[in-house]
């Protein structure tokens, strides 16, 4: 069975469902490809945080655009996608980290952002329950926060479909050959033809990629995360503890807990298998931030991917084959990126010009300095 479309999206994860519904609104025939159900990847993995607080014009823009997208999905949807401005709490225990927030809030407050420093009381008045034992300061914006991914992506799936759009998940892509056009084969046999592709898989756009002869420097590593019983507020912001046994939590408008930390050294490889250690570890970090939290039961324990780059930056550009696009290497923030990401790369999809400067994601930079606190 052949099938043809203007523009086929492979990954049905937030990038890709994002893109896929604003190529829609411009009334592009788009098919929306997954090897599994939608959100099967790392958007229906990480744990639906939303920050602007970034250090690069770029990033920011970004981020600003995402926080104003996501605030408009109740009305554009027609259901609640549980958006909260609950705002993110960046703590510090070192004087280098104080001075990295000075520098990056100097960045922030040009791009608009609502962000400050506090110091260790102050930081009381946003977060009561905090141990601020060997704190030296935060920094805290109240516009950022928090949504639910799956009734995000119901969103755009409804966007998608209103718009006559296909979808054919469950379904991997076995080969992609370029002639005029590119022809996608999927496991059950079906063949996609389409003027324009996007590579929008997260770990296995990668692998993707070398179905075509490119070998994208993205790399896959696992992280781990929990999520409590439901239990009255008692954290209000995102909670991000940046000290090497460090880690980062939130409280959901639903009441639980949900959090995670990075692995030294990192688990490469797409892996979901979660371990007790780190269940142990990820409970002792949190309880050794909010005392308070050692009355709260831990519900589940799973884990996803990070894709990573050399540069802790997402890779959002045109391939060096015409037509094929790649948007991946989120690094962690593909959640919150997804929106203003998916809508900036729609744009450039159509009309060959990015709506604002993209170049620090371009597939041709260089990867050298890293992004501060990705």
């Amino acid at each position: 069975m052949n099938k043809t479309y203007d523009v086929a999206v492979i990954g049905a994860g937030i990038i890709g469902m994002a893109a896929a519904a604003y190529l829609s609104e411009k009334e592009i025939k788009t098919a929306v490809i997954d090897k599994s159900f939608m959100g099967s990847g790392s958007t229906g993995r990480c744990i639906s945080g939303i920050r602007q607080q970034f250090s690069t014009p770029t990033s920011i823009g970004v981020m600003k655009e995402s926080v104003s997208l996501f605030s408009q999905m109740k009305d554009e949807f027609g259901f609640s996608v549980e958006f909260a401005k609950s705002g993110y709490l960046l703590l510090a225990h070192s004087e280098d980290l104080m001075k990295t927030f000075e520098s990056n809030l100097k960045v922030q407050k040009k791009e608009g952002v609502d962000v400050s420093l506090l110091g260790p009381e102050e930081c009381l008045s946003v977060a009561p329950n905090l141990n601020t034992e060997g704190l030296l300061g935060a920094a805290y914006c109240p516009d950022d926060g928090q949504a639910y991914p799956f009734a995000v992506l119901k969103g755009y799936k409804t966007k998608i479909e209103q718009k006559k759009g296909e979808f054919f998940l469950f379904n991997p892509v076995d080969s992609i050959q370029k002639n005029s056009n590119f022809l996608l084969t999927l496991k059950d046999g079906t063949v996609i033809e389409a003027n324009k592709v996007l590579m929008s898989a997260g770990p296995w756009t990668r692998d993707l990629g070398k179905k075509i002869g490119l070998d994208l420097p993205l790399y896959p590593e696992r992280h781990e995360a929990i999520i409590t019983e439901r239990i009255p507020k008692i954290v209000e912001p995102m909670l991000v503890d940046y000290r090497k046994d460090g880690c980062y939590f939130q409280q959901l408008l639903t009441g639980q807990i949900i959090g995670c930390y990075t692995p030294e050294p990192n688990v490469p490889g797409i892996r979901h298998d979660s371990s007790c250690g780190f269940l142990i570890e990820m409970a002792k970090r949190m309880v050794r931030l909010v005392p308070e939290l050692k009355k709260a039961a831990i519900l589940r324990h799973w884990a996803g991917c990070y894709t990573m780059t050399p540069d802790g930056n997402p890779i959002v550009d045109q391939t060096s084959i015409d037509d094929l696009y790649v948007a991946s290497g989120m690094c962690g923030h593909g959640f919150m990126f997804g929106p203003a990401m998916g809508k900036n790369l729609a744009h450039y999809m159509i009309h060959d010009e990015w709506d604002m400067d993209f170049s620090e994601f371009s597939i041709t930079r260089e990867f050298q300095s890293k992004e501060s606190l990705k």
